[in-house]
């Protein structure tokens, strides 16, 4: 798999979207936790380094992936997580050894099977408090509030994997379930006693989704320490977002998909 390090190829915009989601006033990842992605080009994706932290990055701190090669490791049923490691690594050149992200698969599947162009994964304090419970999954099979309901959606739910080629099969897995039921891949995916997957096809998208959902995860929060939580029935969360004026005002707050 070919891994290369291009400062001059690095999106400044993701650059300084993986610089705000870092920054550790909001909660969403501490030291060299998270990563970011973006297509470059067609066959290309920029993922964040690892051990790079997102509050400080600079172009240097991404790796250029290419995307077909990558999701054929994805997809071969007989590759490791030893050979997934060595793939990962830049081969030669000044930068020869650095790495990108162990969860690079992950960024992969939500670009491949969800149709991403960008992705943020990040650890907030407040969701994976949720997702780190018996009860996660239940929390999250309908929406509390409209706008949750507009701007994240019902998310797909992975259970505890593995961070490397075991939980990228699984997101790959629970986008490719979510598009047989429904026919759209899910804006998000939350990962259990991890954290969370934004999917959207702008940098403005991932971060709304990404905040949105923090919302959701404390007024749940704050909803079961008071008493039982009056959730909004799926399907109506679902014909919500779908209505005309609802998807206008989406996209006028992401800059993102329909």
């Amino acid at each position: 798999m070919t891994v290369r390090l291009d400062a001059s190829k690095v999106p400044a915009e993701l650059v300084r979207l993986t610089s705000r989601l870092g920054d550790p006033a909001r909660d969403l990842v501490v030291l060299a936790e998270g990563n970011t992605s973006t297509l470059v080009g067609t066959d290309q994706l920029a993922v964040k380094a690892s051990g790079a932290r997102m509050d400080r990055a600079v172009a240097a701190d991404f790796v250029l992936v290419d995307l077909d090669e990558a999701a054929a490791v994805l997809a071969d049923p007989g590759a490791t997580q030893a050979e997934l490691t060595r793939l990962l690594a830049v081969e030669s050149g000044p930068y020869e050894g650095r790495r990108a992200s162990i969860e690079t698969l992950l960024h992969v599947a939500a670009a491949t099977t969800g149709l991403a162009s960008w992705v943020a994964h990040t650890h907030p304090t407040a969701i994976v408090g949720l997702v780190s419970t018996l009860e996660g999954p239940a929390l999250w099979e309908g929406p509390l509030f409209p706008d949750e309901a507009v701007v994240v959606g019902t998310p797909a739910w992975v259970g505890y994997e593995e961070p490397g080629l075991a939980l990228g099969r699984a997101v790959a897995g629970a986008i490719r379930d979510r598009l047989e039921l429904t026919g759209v891949p899910p804006r998000c995916v939350l990962l259990g006693n991890h954290g969370l997957v934004a999917l959207g096809s702008s940098s403005e998208e991932v971060e709304a989704i990404t905040v949105m959902a923090v919302k959701a995860a404390r007024t749940r929060a704050l909803a079961l320490s008071v008493g039982t939580p009056a959730w909004l029935d799926a399907g109506l969360g679902a014909d919500l977002a779908a209505r005309g004026d609802e998807v206008e005002r989406r996209l006028r707050l992401t800059g993102g998909r329909p």
